[in-house]
């Protein structure tokens, strides 16, 4: 991707120096840049309040932001993006990673259409091994969707932005009526303002896993009250193109977290029918 005109002059807390968008979402935008300290180029998430918040909620939003990026920086796995840094710029946070080449997992499913379940549960047992790694680390990712996880040039599967994961065991800084995640990848407890866990980031991959074999979430509505409606009350629509993958993402799919896959199991049976075994 070219360089963007007139960014060569703005530099992220006197070292990284913008080079050209890679992407943006509701939270803010990611650039290519480069490292000027150490010579490399690196990912940095650009973050930007909603508009309408006032400078107290921004404030705290930004806290949590950058709390929260420092936690997902201790978390060391293959398929978890790596957090080198965290700057300050302009009163607010700029999370510096690691730059991987490769598509989003959404944009492969909106270029190509759904997956075989073979891929899609070798994908899904890579991200496992990102959120098993993460929860290990005290750290819930919360939004667990297509768009988190990158598929690399050099064949890793990785899941990024902890932008809104929530540390264990450390007081919460969300606004009253903010809604963490996206609507249709929430798990039921979430969408009924309870405490999540480890079950629930199970549930989202449940949902991404569908998504991919499928074509669409299984609980999108028209709006996101309505799609949360149904997450907690619709029962899941038999998926049609899951193959040897429908158990797994039966068992992710269980209302009741405490009845879900267990990691384990959910792991063993994605290698198996990545490998073209059933599950």
């Amino acid at each position: 991707m070219s360089e963007v005109p007139g960014s060569e002059q703005r530099v992220i807390q006197g070292r990284y120096r913008l080079l050209s968008p890679l992407g943006r979402g509701g939270m803010g935008e990611v650039w290519r840049a480069r490292d000027e300290v150490l010579g490399r180029e690196v990912a940095v998430k650009e973050v930007r309040a909603p508009a309408g918040l006032d400078s107290t909620d921004e404030q705290r939003m930004y806290a949590r932001l950058e709390r929260e990026a420092w936690a997902a920086a201790r978390i060391s796995h293959r398929n978890v993006v790596t957090v080198y840094d965290v700057a300050t710029h302009e009163g607010r946070p700029w999370i510096v990673m690691e730059l991987v080449r490769g598509l989003s997992l959404s944009e492969v499913l909106e270029a190509d259409g759904p997956l075989t379940p073979q891929r899609a549960a070798h994908i899904g047992a890579e991200v496992l091994a990102a959120l098993r790694a993460a929860h290990a680390a005290g750290v819930l990712h919360r939004d667990v969707k297509p768009a988190n996880v990158l598929l690399a040039n050099d064949g890793r599967v990785v899941l990024t932005d902890f932008g809104i994961a929530m540390v264990a065991g450390t007081s919460t800084l969300t606004m009253t009526g903010e809604v963490i995640g996206s609507p249709e990848f929430l798990s039921p407890e979430q969408a009924l303002g309870r405490t999540p866990g480890p079950a629930s980031d199970l549930w989202s991959l449940g949902v991404l896993l569908y998504a991919a074999v499928e074509g669409s979430s299984p609980f999108r509505q028209s709006t996101p009250l309505s799609t949360l409606r149904a997450v907690v009350d619709e029962e899941l629509p038999p998926p049609r193109r899951a193959g040897a993958l429908a158990p797994v993402i039966s068992g992710l799919l269980r209302k009741d977290p405490a009845g879900r896959l267990s990691p384990q199991d959910a792991e063993r049976q994605l290698r198996a029918v990545g490998a073209g075994a059933p599950a």
